[in-house]
């Protein structure tokens, strides 16, 4: 019996991943579920799961959600606040925390997960992105496991010799092939792109995702995020990994090897399966997910990325090669600048402006411990927030 945090369970993995728990009773138990601003659908989860902790970060919704939970007749205790996330991530009964608060906000907790040595699930993305070596040394210092969740990187894991140690040369690796889908707006044309709502950037043709990372779908900004995160997980170069637009969204990520070997690893596009394998590592449990028909899906197609149609990419890869604070200095900006985009202050393509003015004003510096990480965030929130203002409609 895995014993499990969920950080973020009310958001789209969250709510996945507890799918995949409730078919397996008899191997999951949750003791702890945290979650932002859905407080009907936590107390909805907590009522089925049962779990020893809730843990909600607005203040105002505690006593609220702790009066409906004893009306409800259930012994869940509700916590408050990011010390409060720390602790049900360290907690000595957890075996397994599955890390899938969006932002720089699921960063300490994930953290904490690693200090504590725990199995972490990691759905993520600023965790690496913005603290890729202390995370990384972290996990090996503490005897940590760490598992990918993003569909593309558990892919890779997947397709990657067993015991893979980082070396891939050593393991006969050629490159990484992290596909994209090219999001909502592949093929429209770039004099459009200037007039494109929130509404449209978020409706994604194949996932079902929150409105943060539907908006980085559709900038590619999601993908050059995961170019950045599949450098720490694999200790790839940034030239050992190619983006390939794969519109189907059916092969979520190849190995090539040097021996011309190319494996993938395929399936339908449901979280369910790679939060599956996760869970059951090494072993493989049933998800939920339909069989993939391949006579239904008939074609596969694949592209380059247009960088100049998408050039939130290339500032990604930009800010891998620089390395040190960079990265962190690319989260901050795009979080401030999709957040101005889906309050309607700015248009769309004025989202990679604003990363490339804060990219090219901030110095980059080395990155030695969490505090140099959330230091060059807080300096680029502010940078961000000024540019938005210059661009505001």
């Amino acid at each position: 019996m895995q014993n499990l945090t969920i950080l973020g369970s009310t958001g789209s993995i969250g709510t996945s991943t507890l799918d995949v728990v409730a078919r397996h009773p008899d191997k999951y138990q949750v003791i702890a579920l945290t979650a932002h601003r859905q407080v009907d659908l936590l107390f909805r989860q907590c009522v089925q799961f049962k779990p020893c902790f809730a843990v909600l970060l607005d203040e105002l919704e505690v006593a609220p959600l702790r009066l409906r939970l004893r009306d409800a007749g259930l012994k869940t205790e509700v916590l408050c606040g990011a010390a409060a996330l720390e602790a049900v991530c360290t907690l000595p009964e957890v075996d397994t925390v599955m890390a899938a608060i969006v932002g720089a906000a699921g960063l300490r907790p994930t953290l904490a997960a690693a200090r504590a040595g725990k199995k972490i699930l990691l759905a993520n993305k600023e965790t690496l992105v913005m603290a890729g070596n202390v995370f990384m040394d972290t996990v090996q210092l503490n005897g940590a496991t760490l598992l990918p969740i993003d569909s593309e990187h558990n892919a890779i894991f997947q397709a990657l010799p067993r015991g893979y140690d980082g070396n891939l040369k050593g393991a006969g690796v050629r490159r990484i092939l992290l596909t994209a889908s090219g999001g909502p707006f592949r093929n429209t044309p770039t004099a459009e792109l200037q007039q494109v709502t929130p509404e449209q950037a978020c409706a994604h043709p194949n996932w079902v995702m929150g409105r943060k990372i539907s908006v980085d779908s559709a900038s590619m900004m999601n993908k050059g995020l995961e170019v950045i995160e599949a450098h720490w997980l694999f200790n790839a170069a940034a030239d050992d990994i190619q983006v390939v637009i794969h519109p189907q969204s059916v092969i979520h990520s190849l190995v090539e090897y040097v021996d011309g070997s190319v494996i993938a690893q395929l399936g339908n596009p449901d979280m369910r399966t790679p939060i599956a394998y996760g869970l059951a590592y090494p072993e493989r449990i049933e998800s939920g997910v339909a069989a993939l028909d391949l006579f239904k899906i008939a074609t596969l197609e694949f592209s380059a990325p247009d960088f100049e149609r998408f050039p939130c990419l290339a500032l990604a890869y930009q800010a891998l090669r620089v390395a040190g604070t960079a990265p962190a200095v690319l989260n901050a900006a795009n979080e401030i600048a999709v957040a101005a985009f889906l309050d309607k202050q700015i248009f769309f393509l004025a989202i990679a402006r604003v990363i490339e003015s804060v990219l090219n004003e901030l110095p980059v510096t080395q990155v030695t411990c969490l505090e140099d990480v959330l230091h060059a965030d807080k300096l680029a929130r502010r940078a961000a927030s000024k540019q938005v203002q210059l661009l505001t409609l």
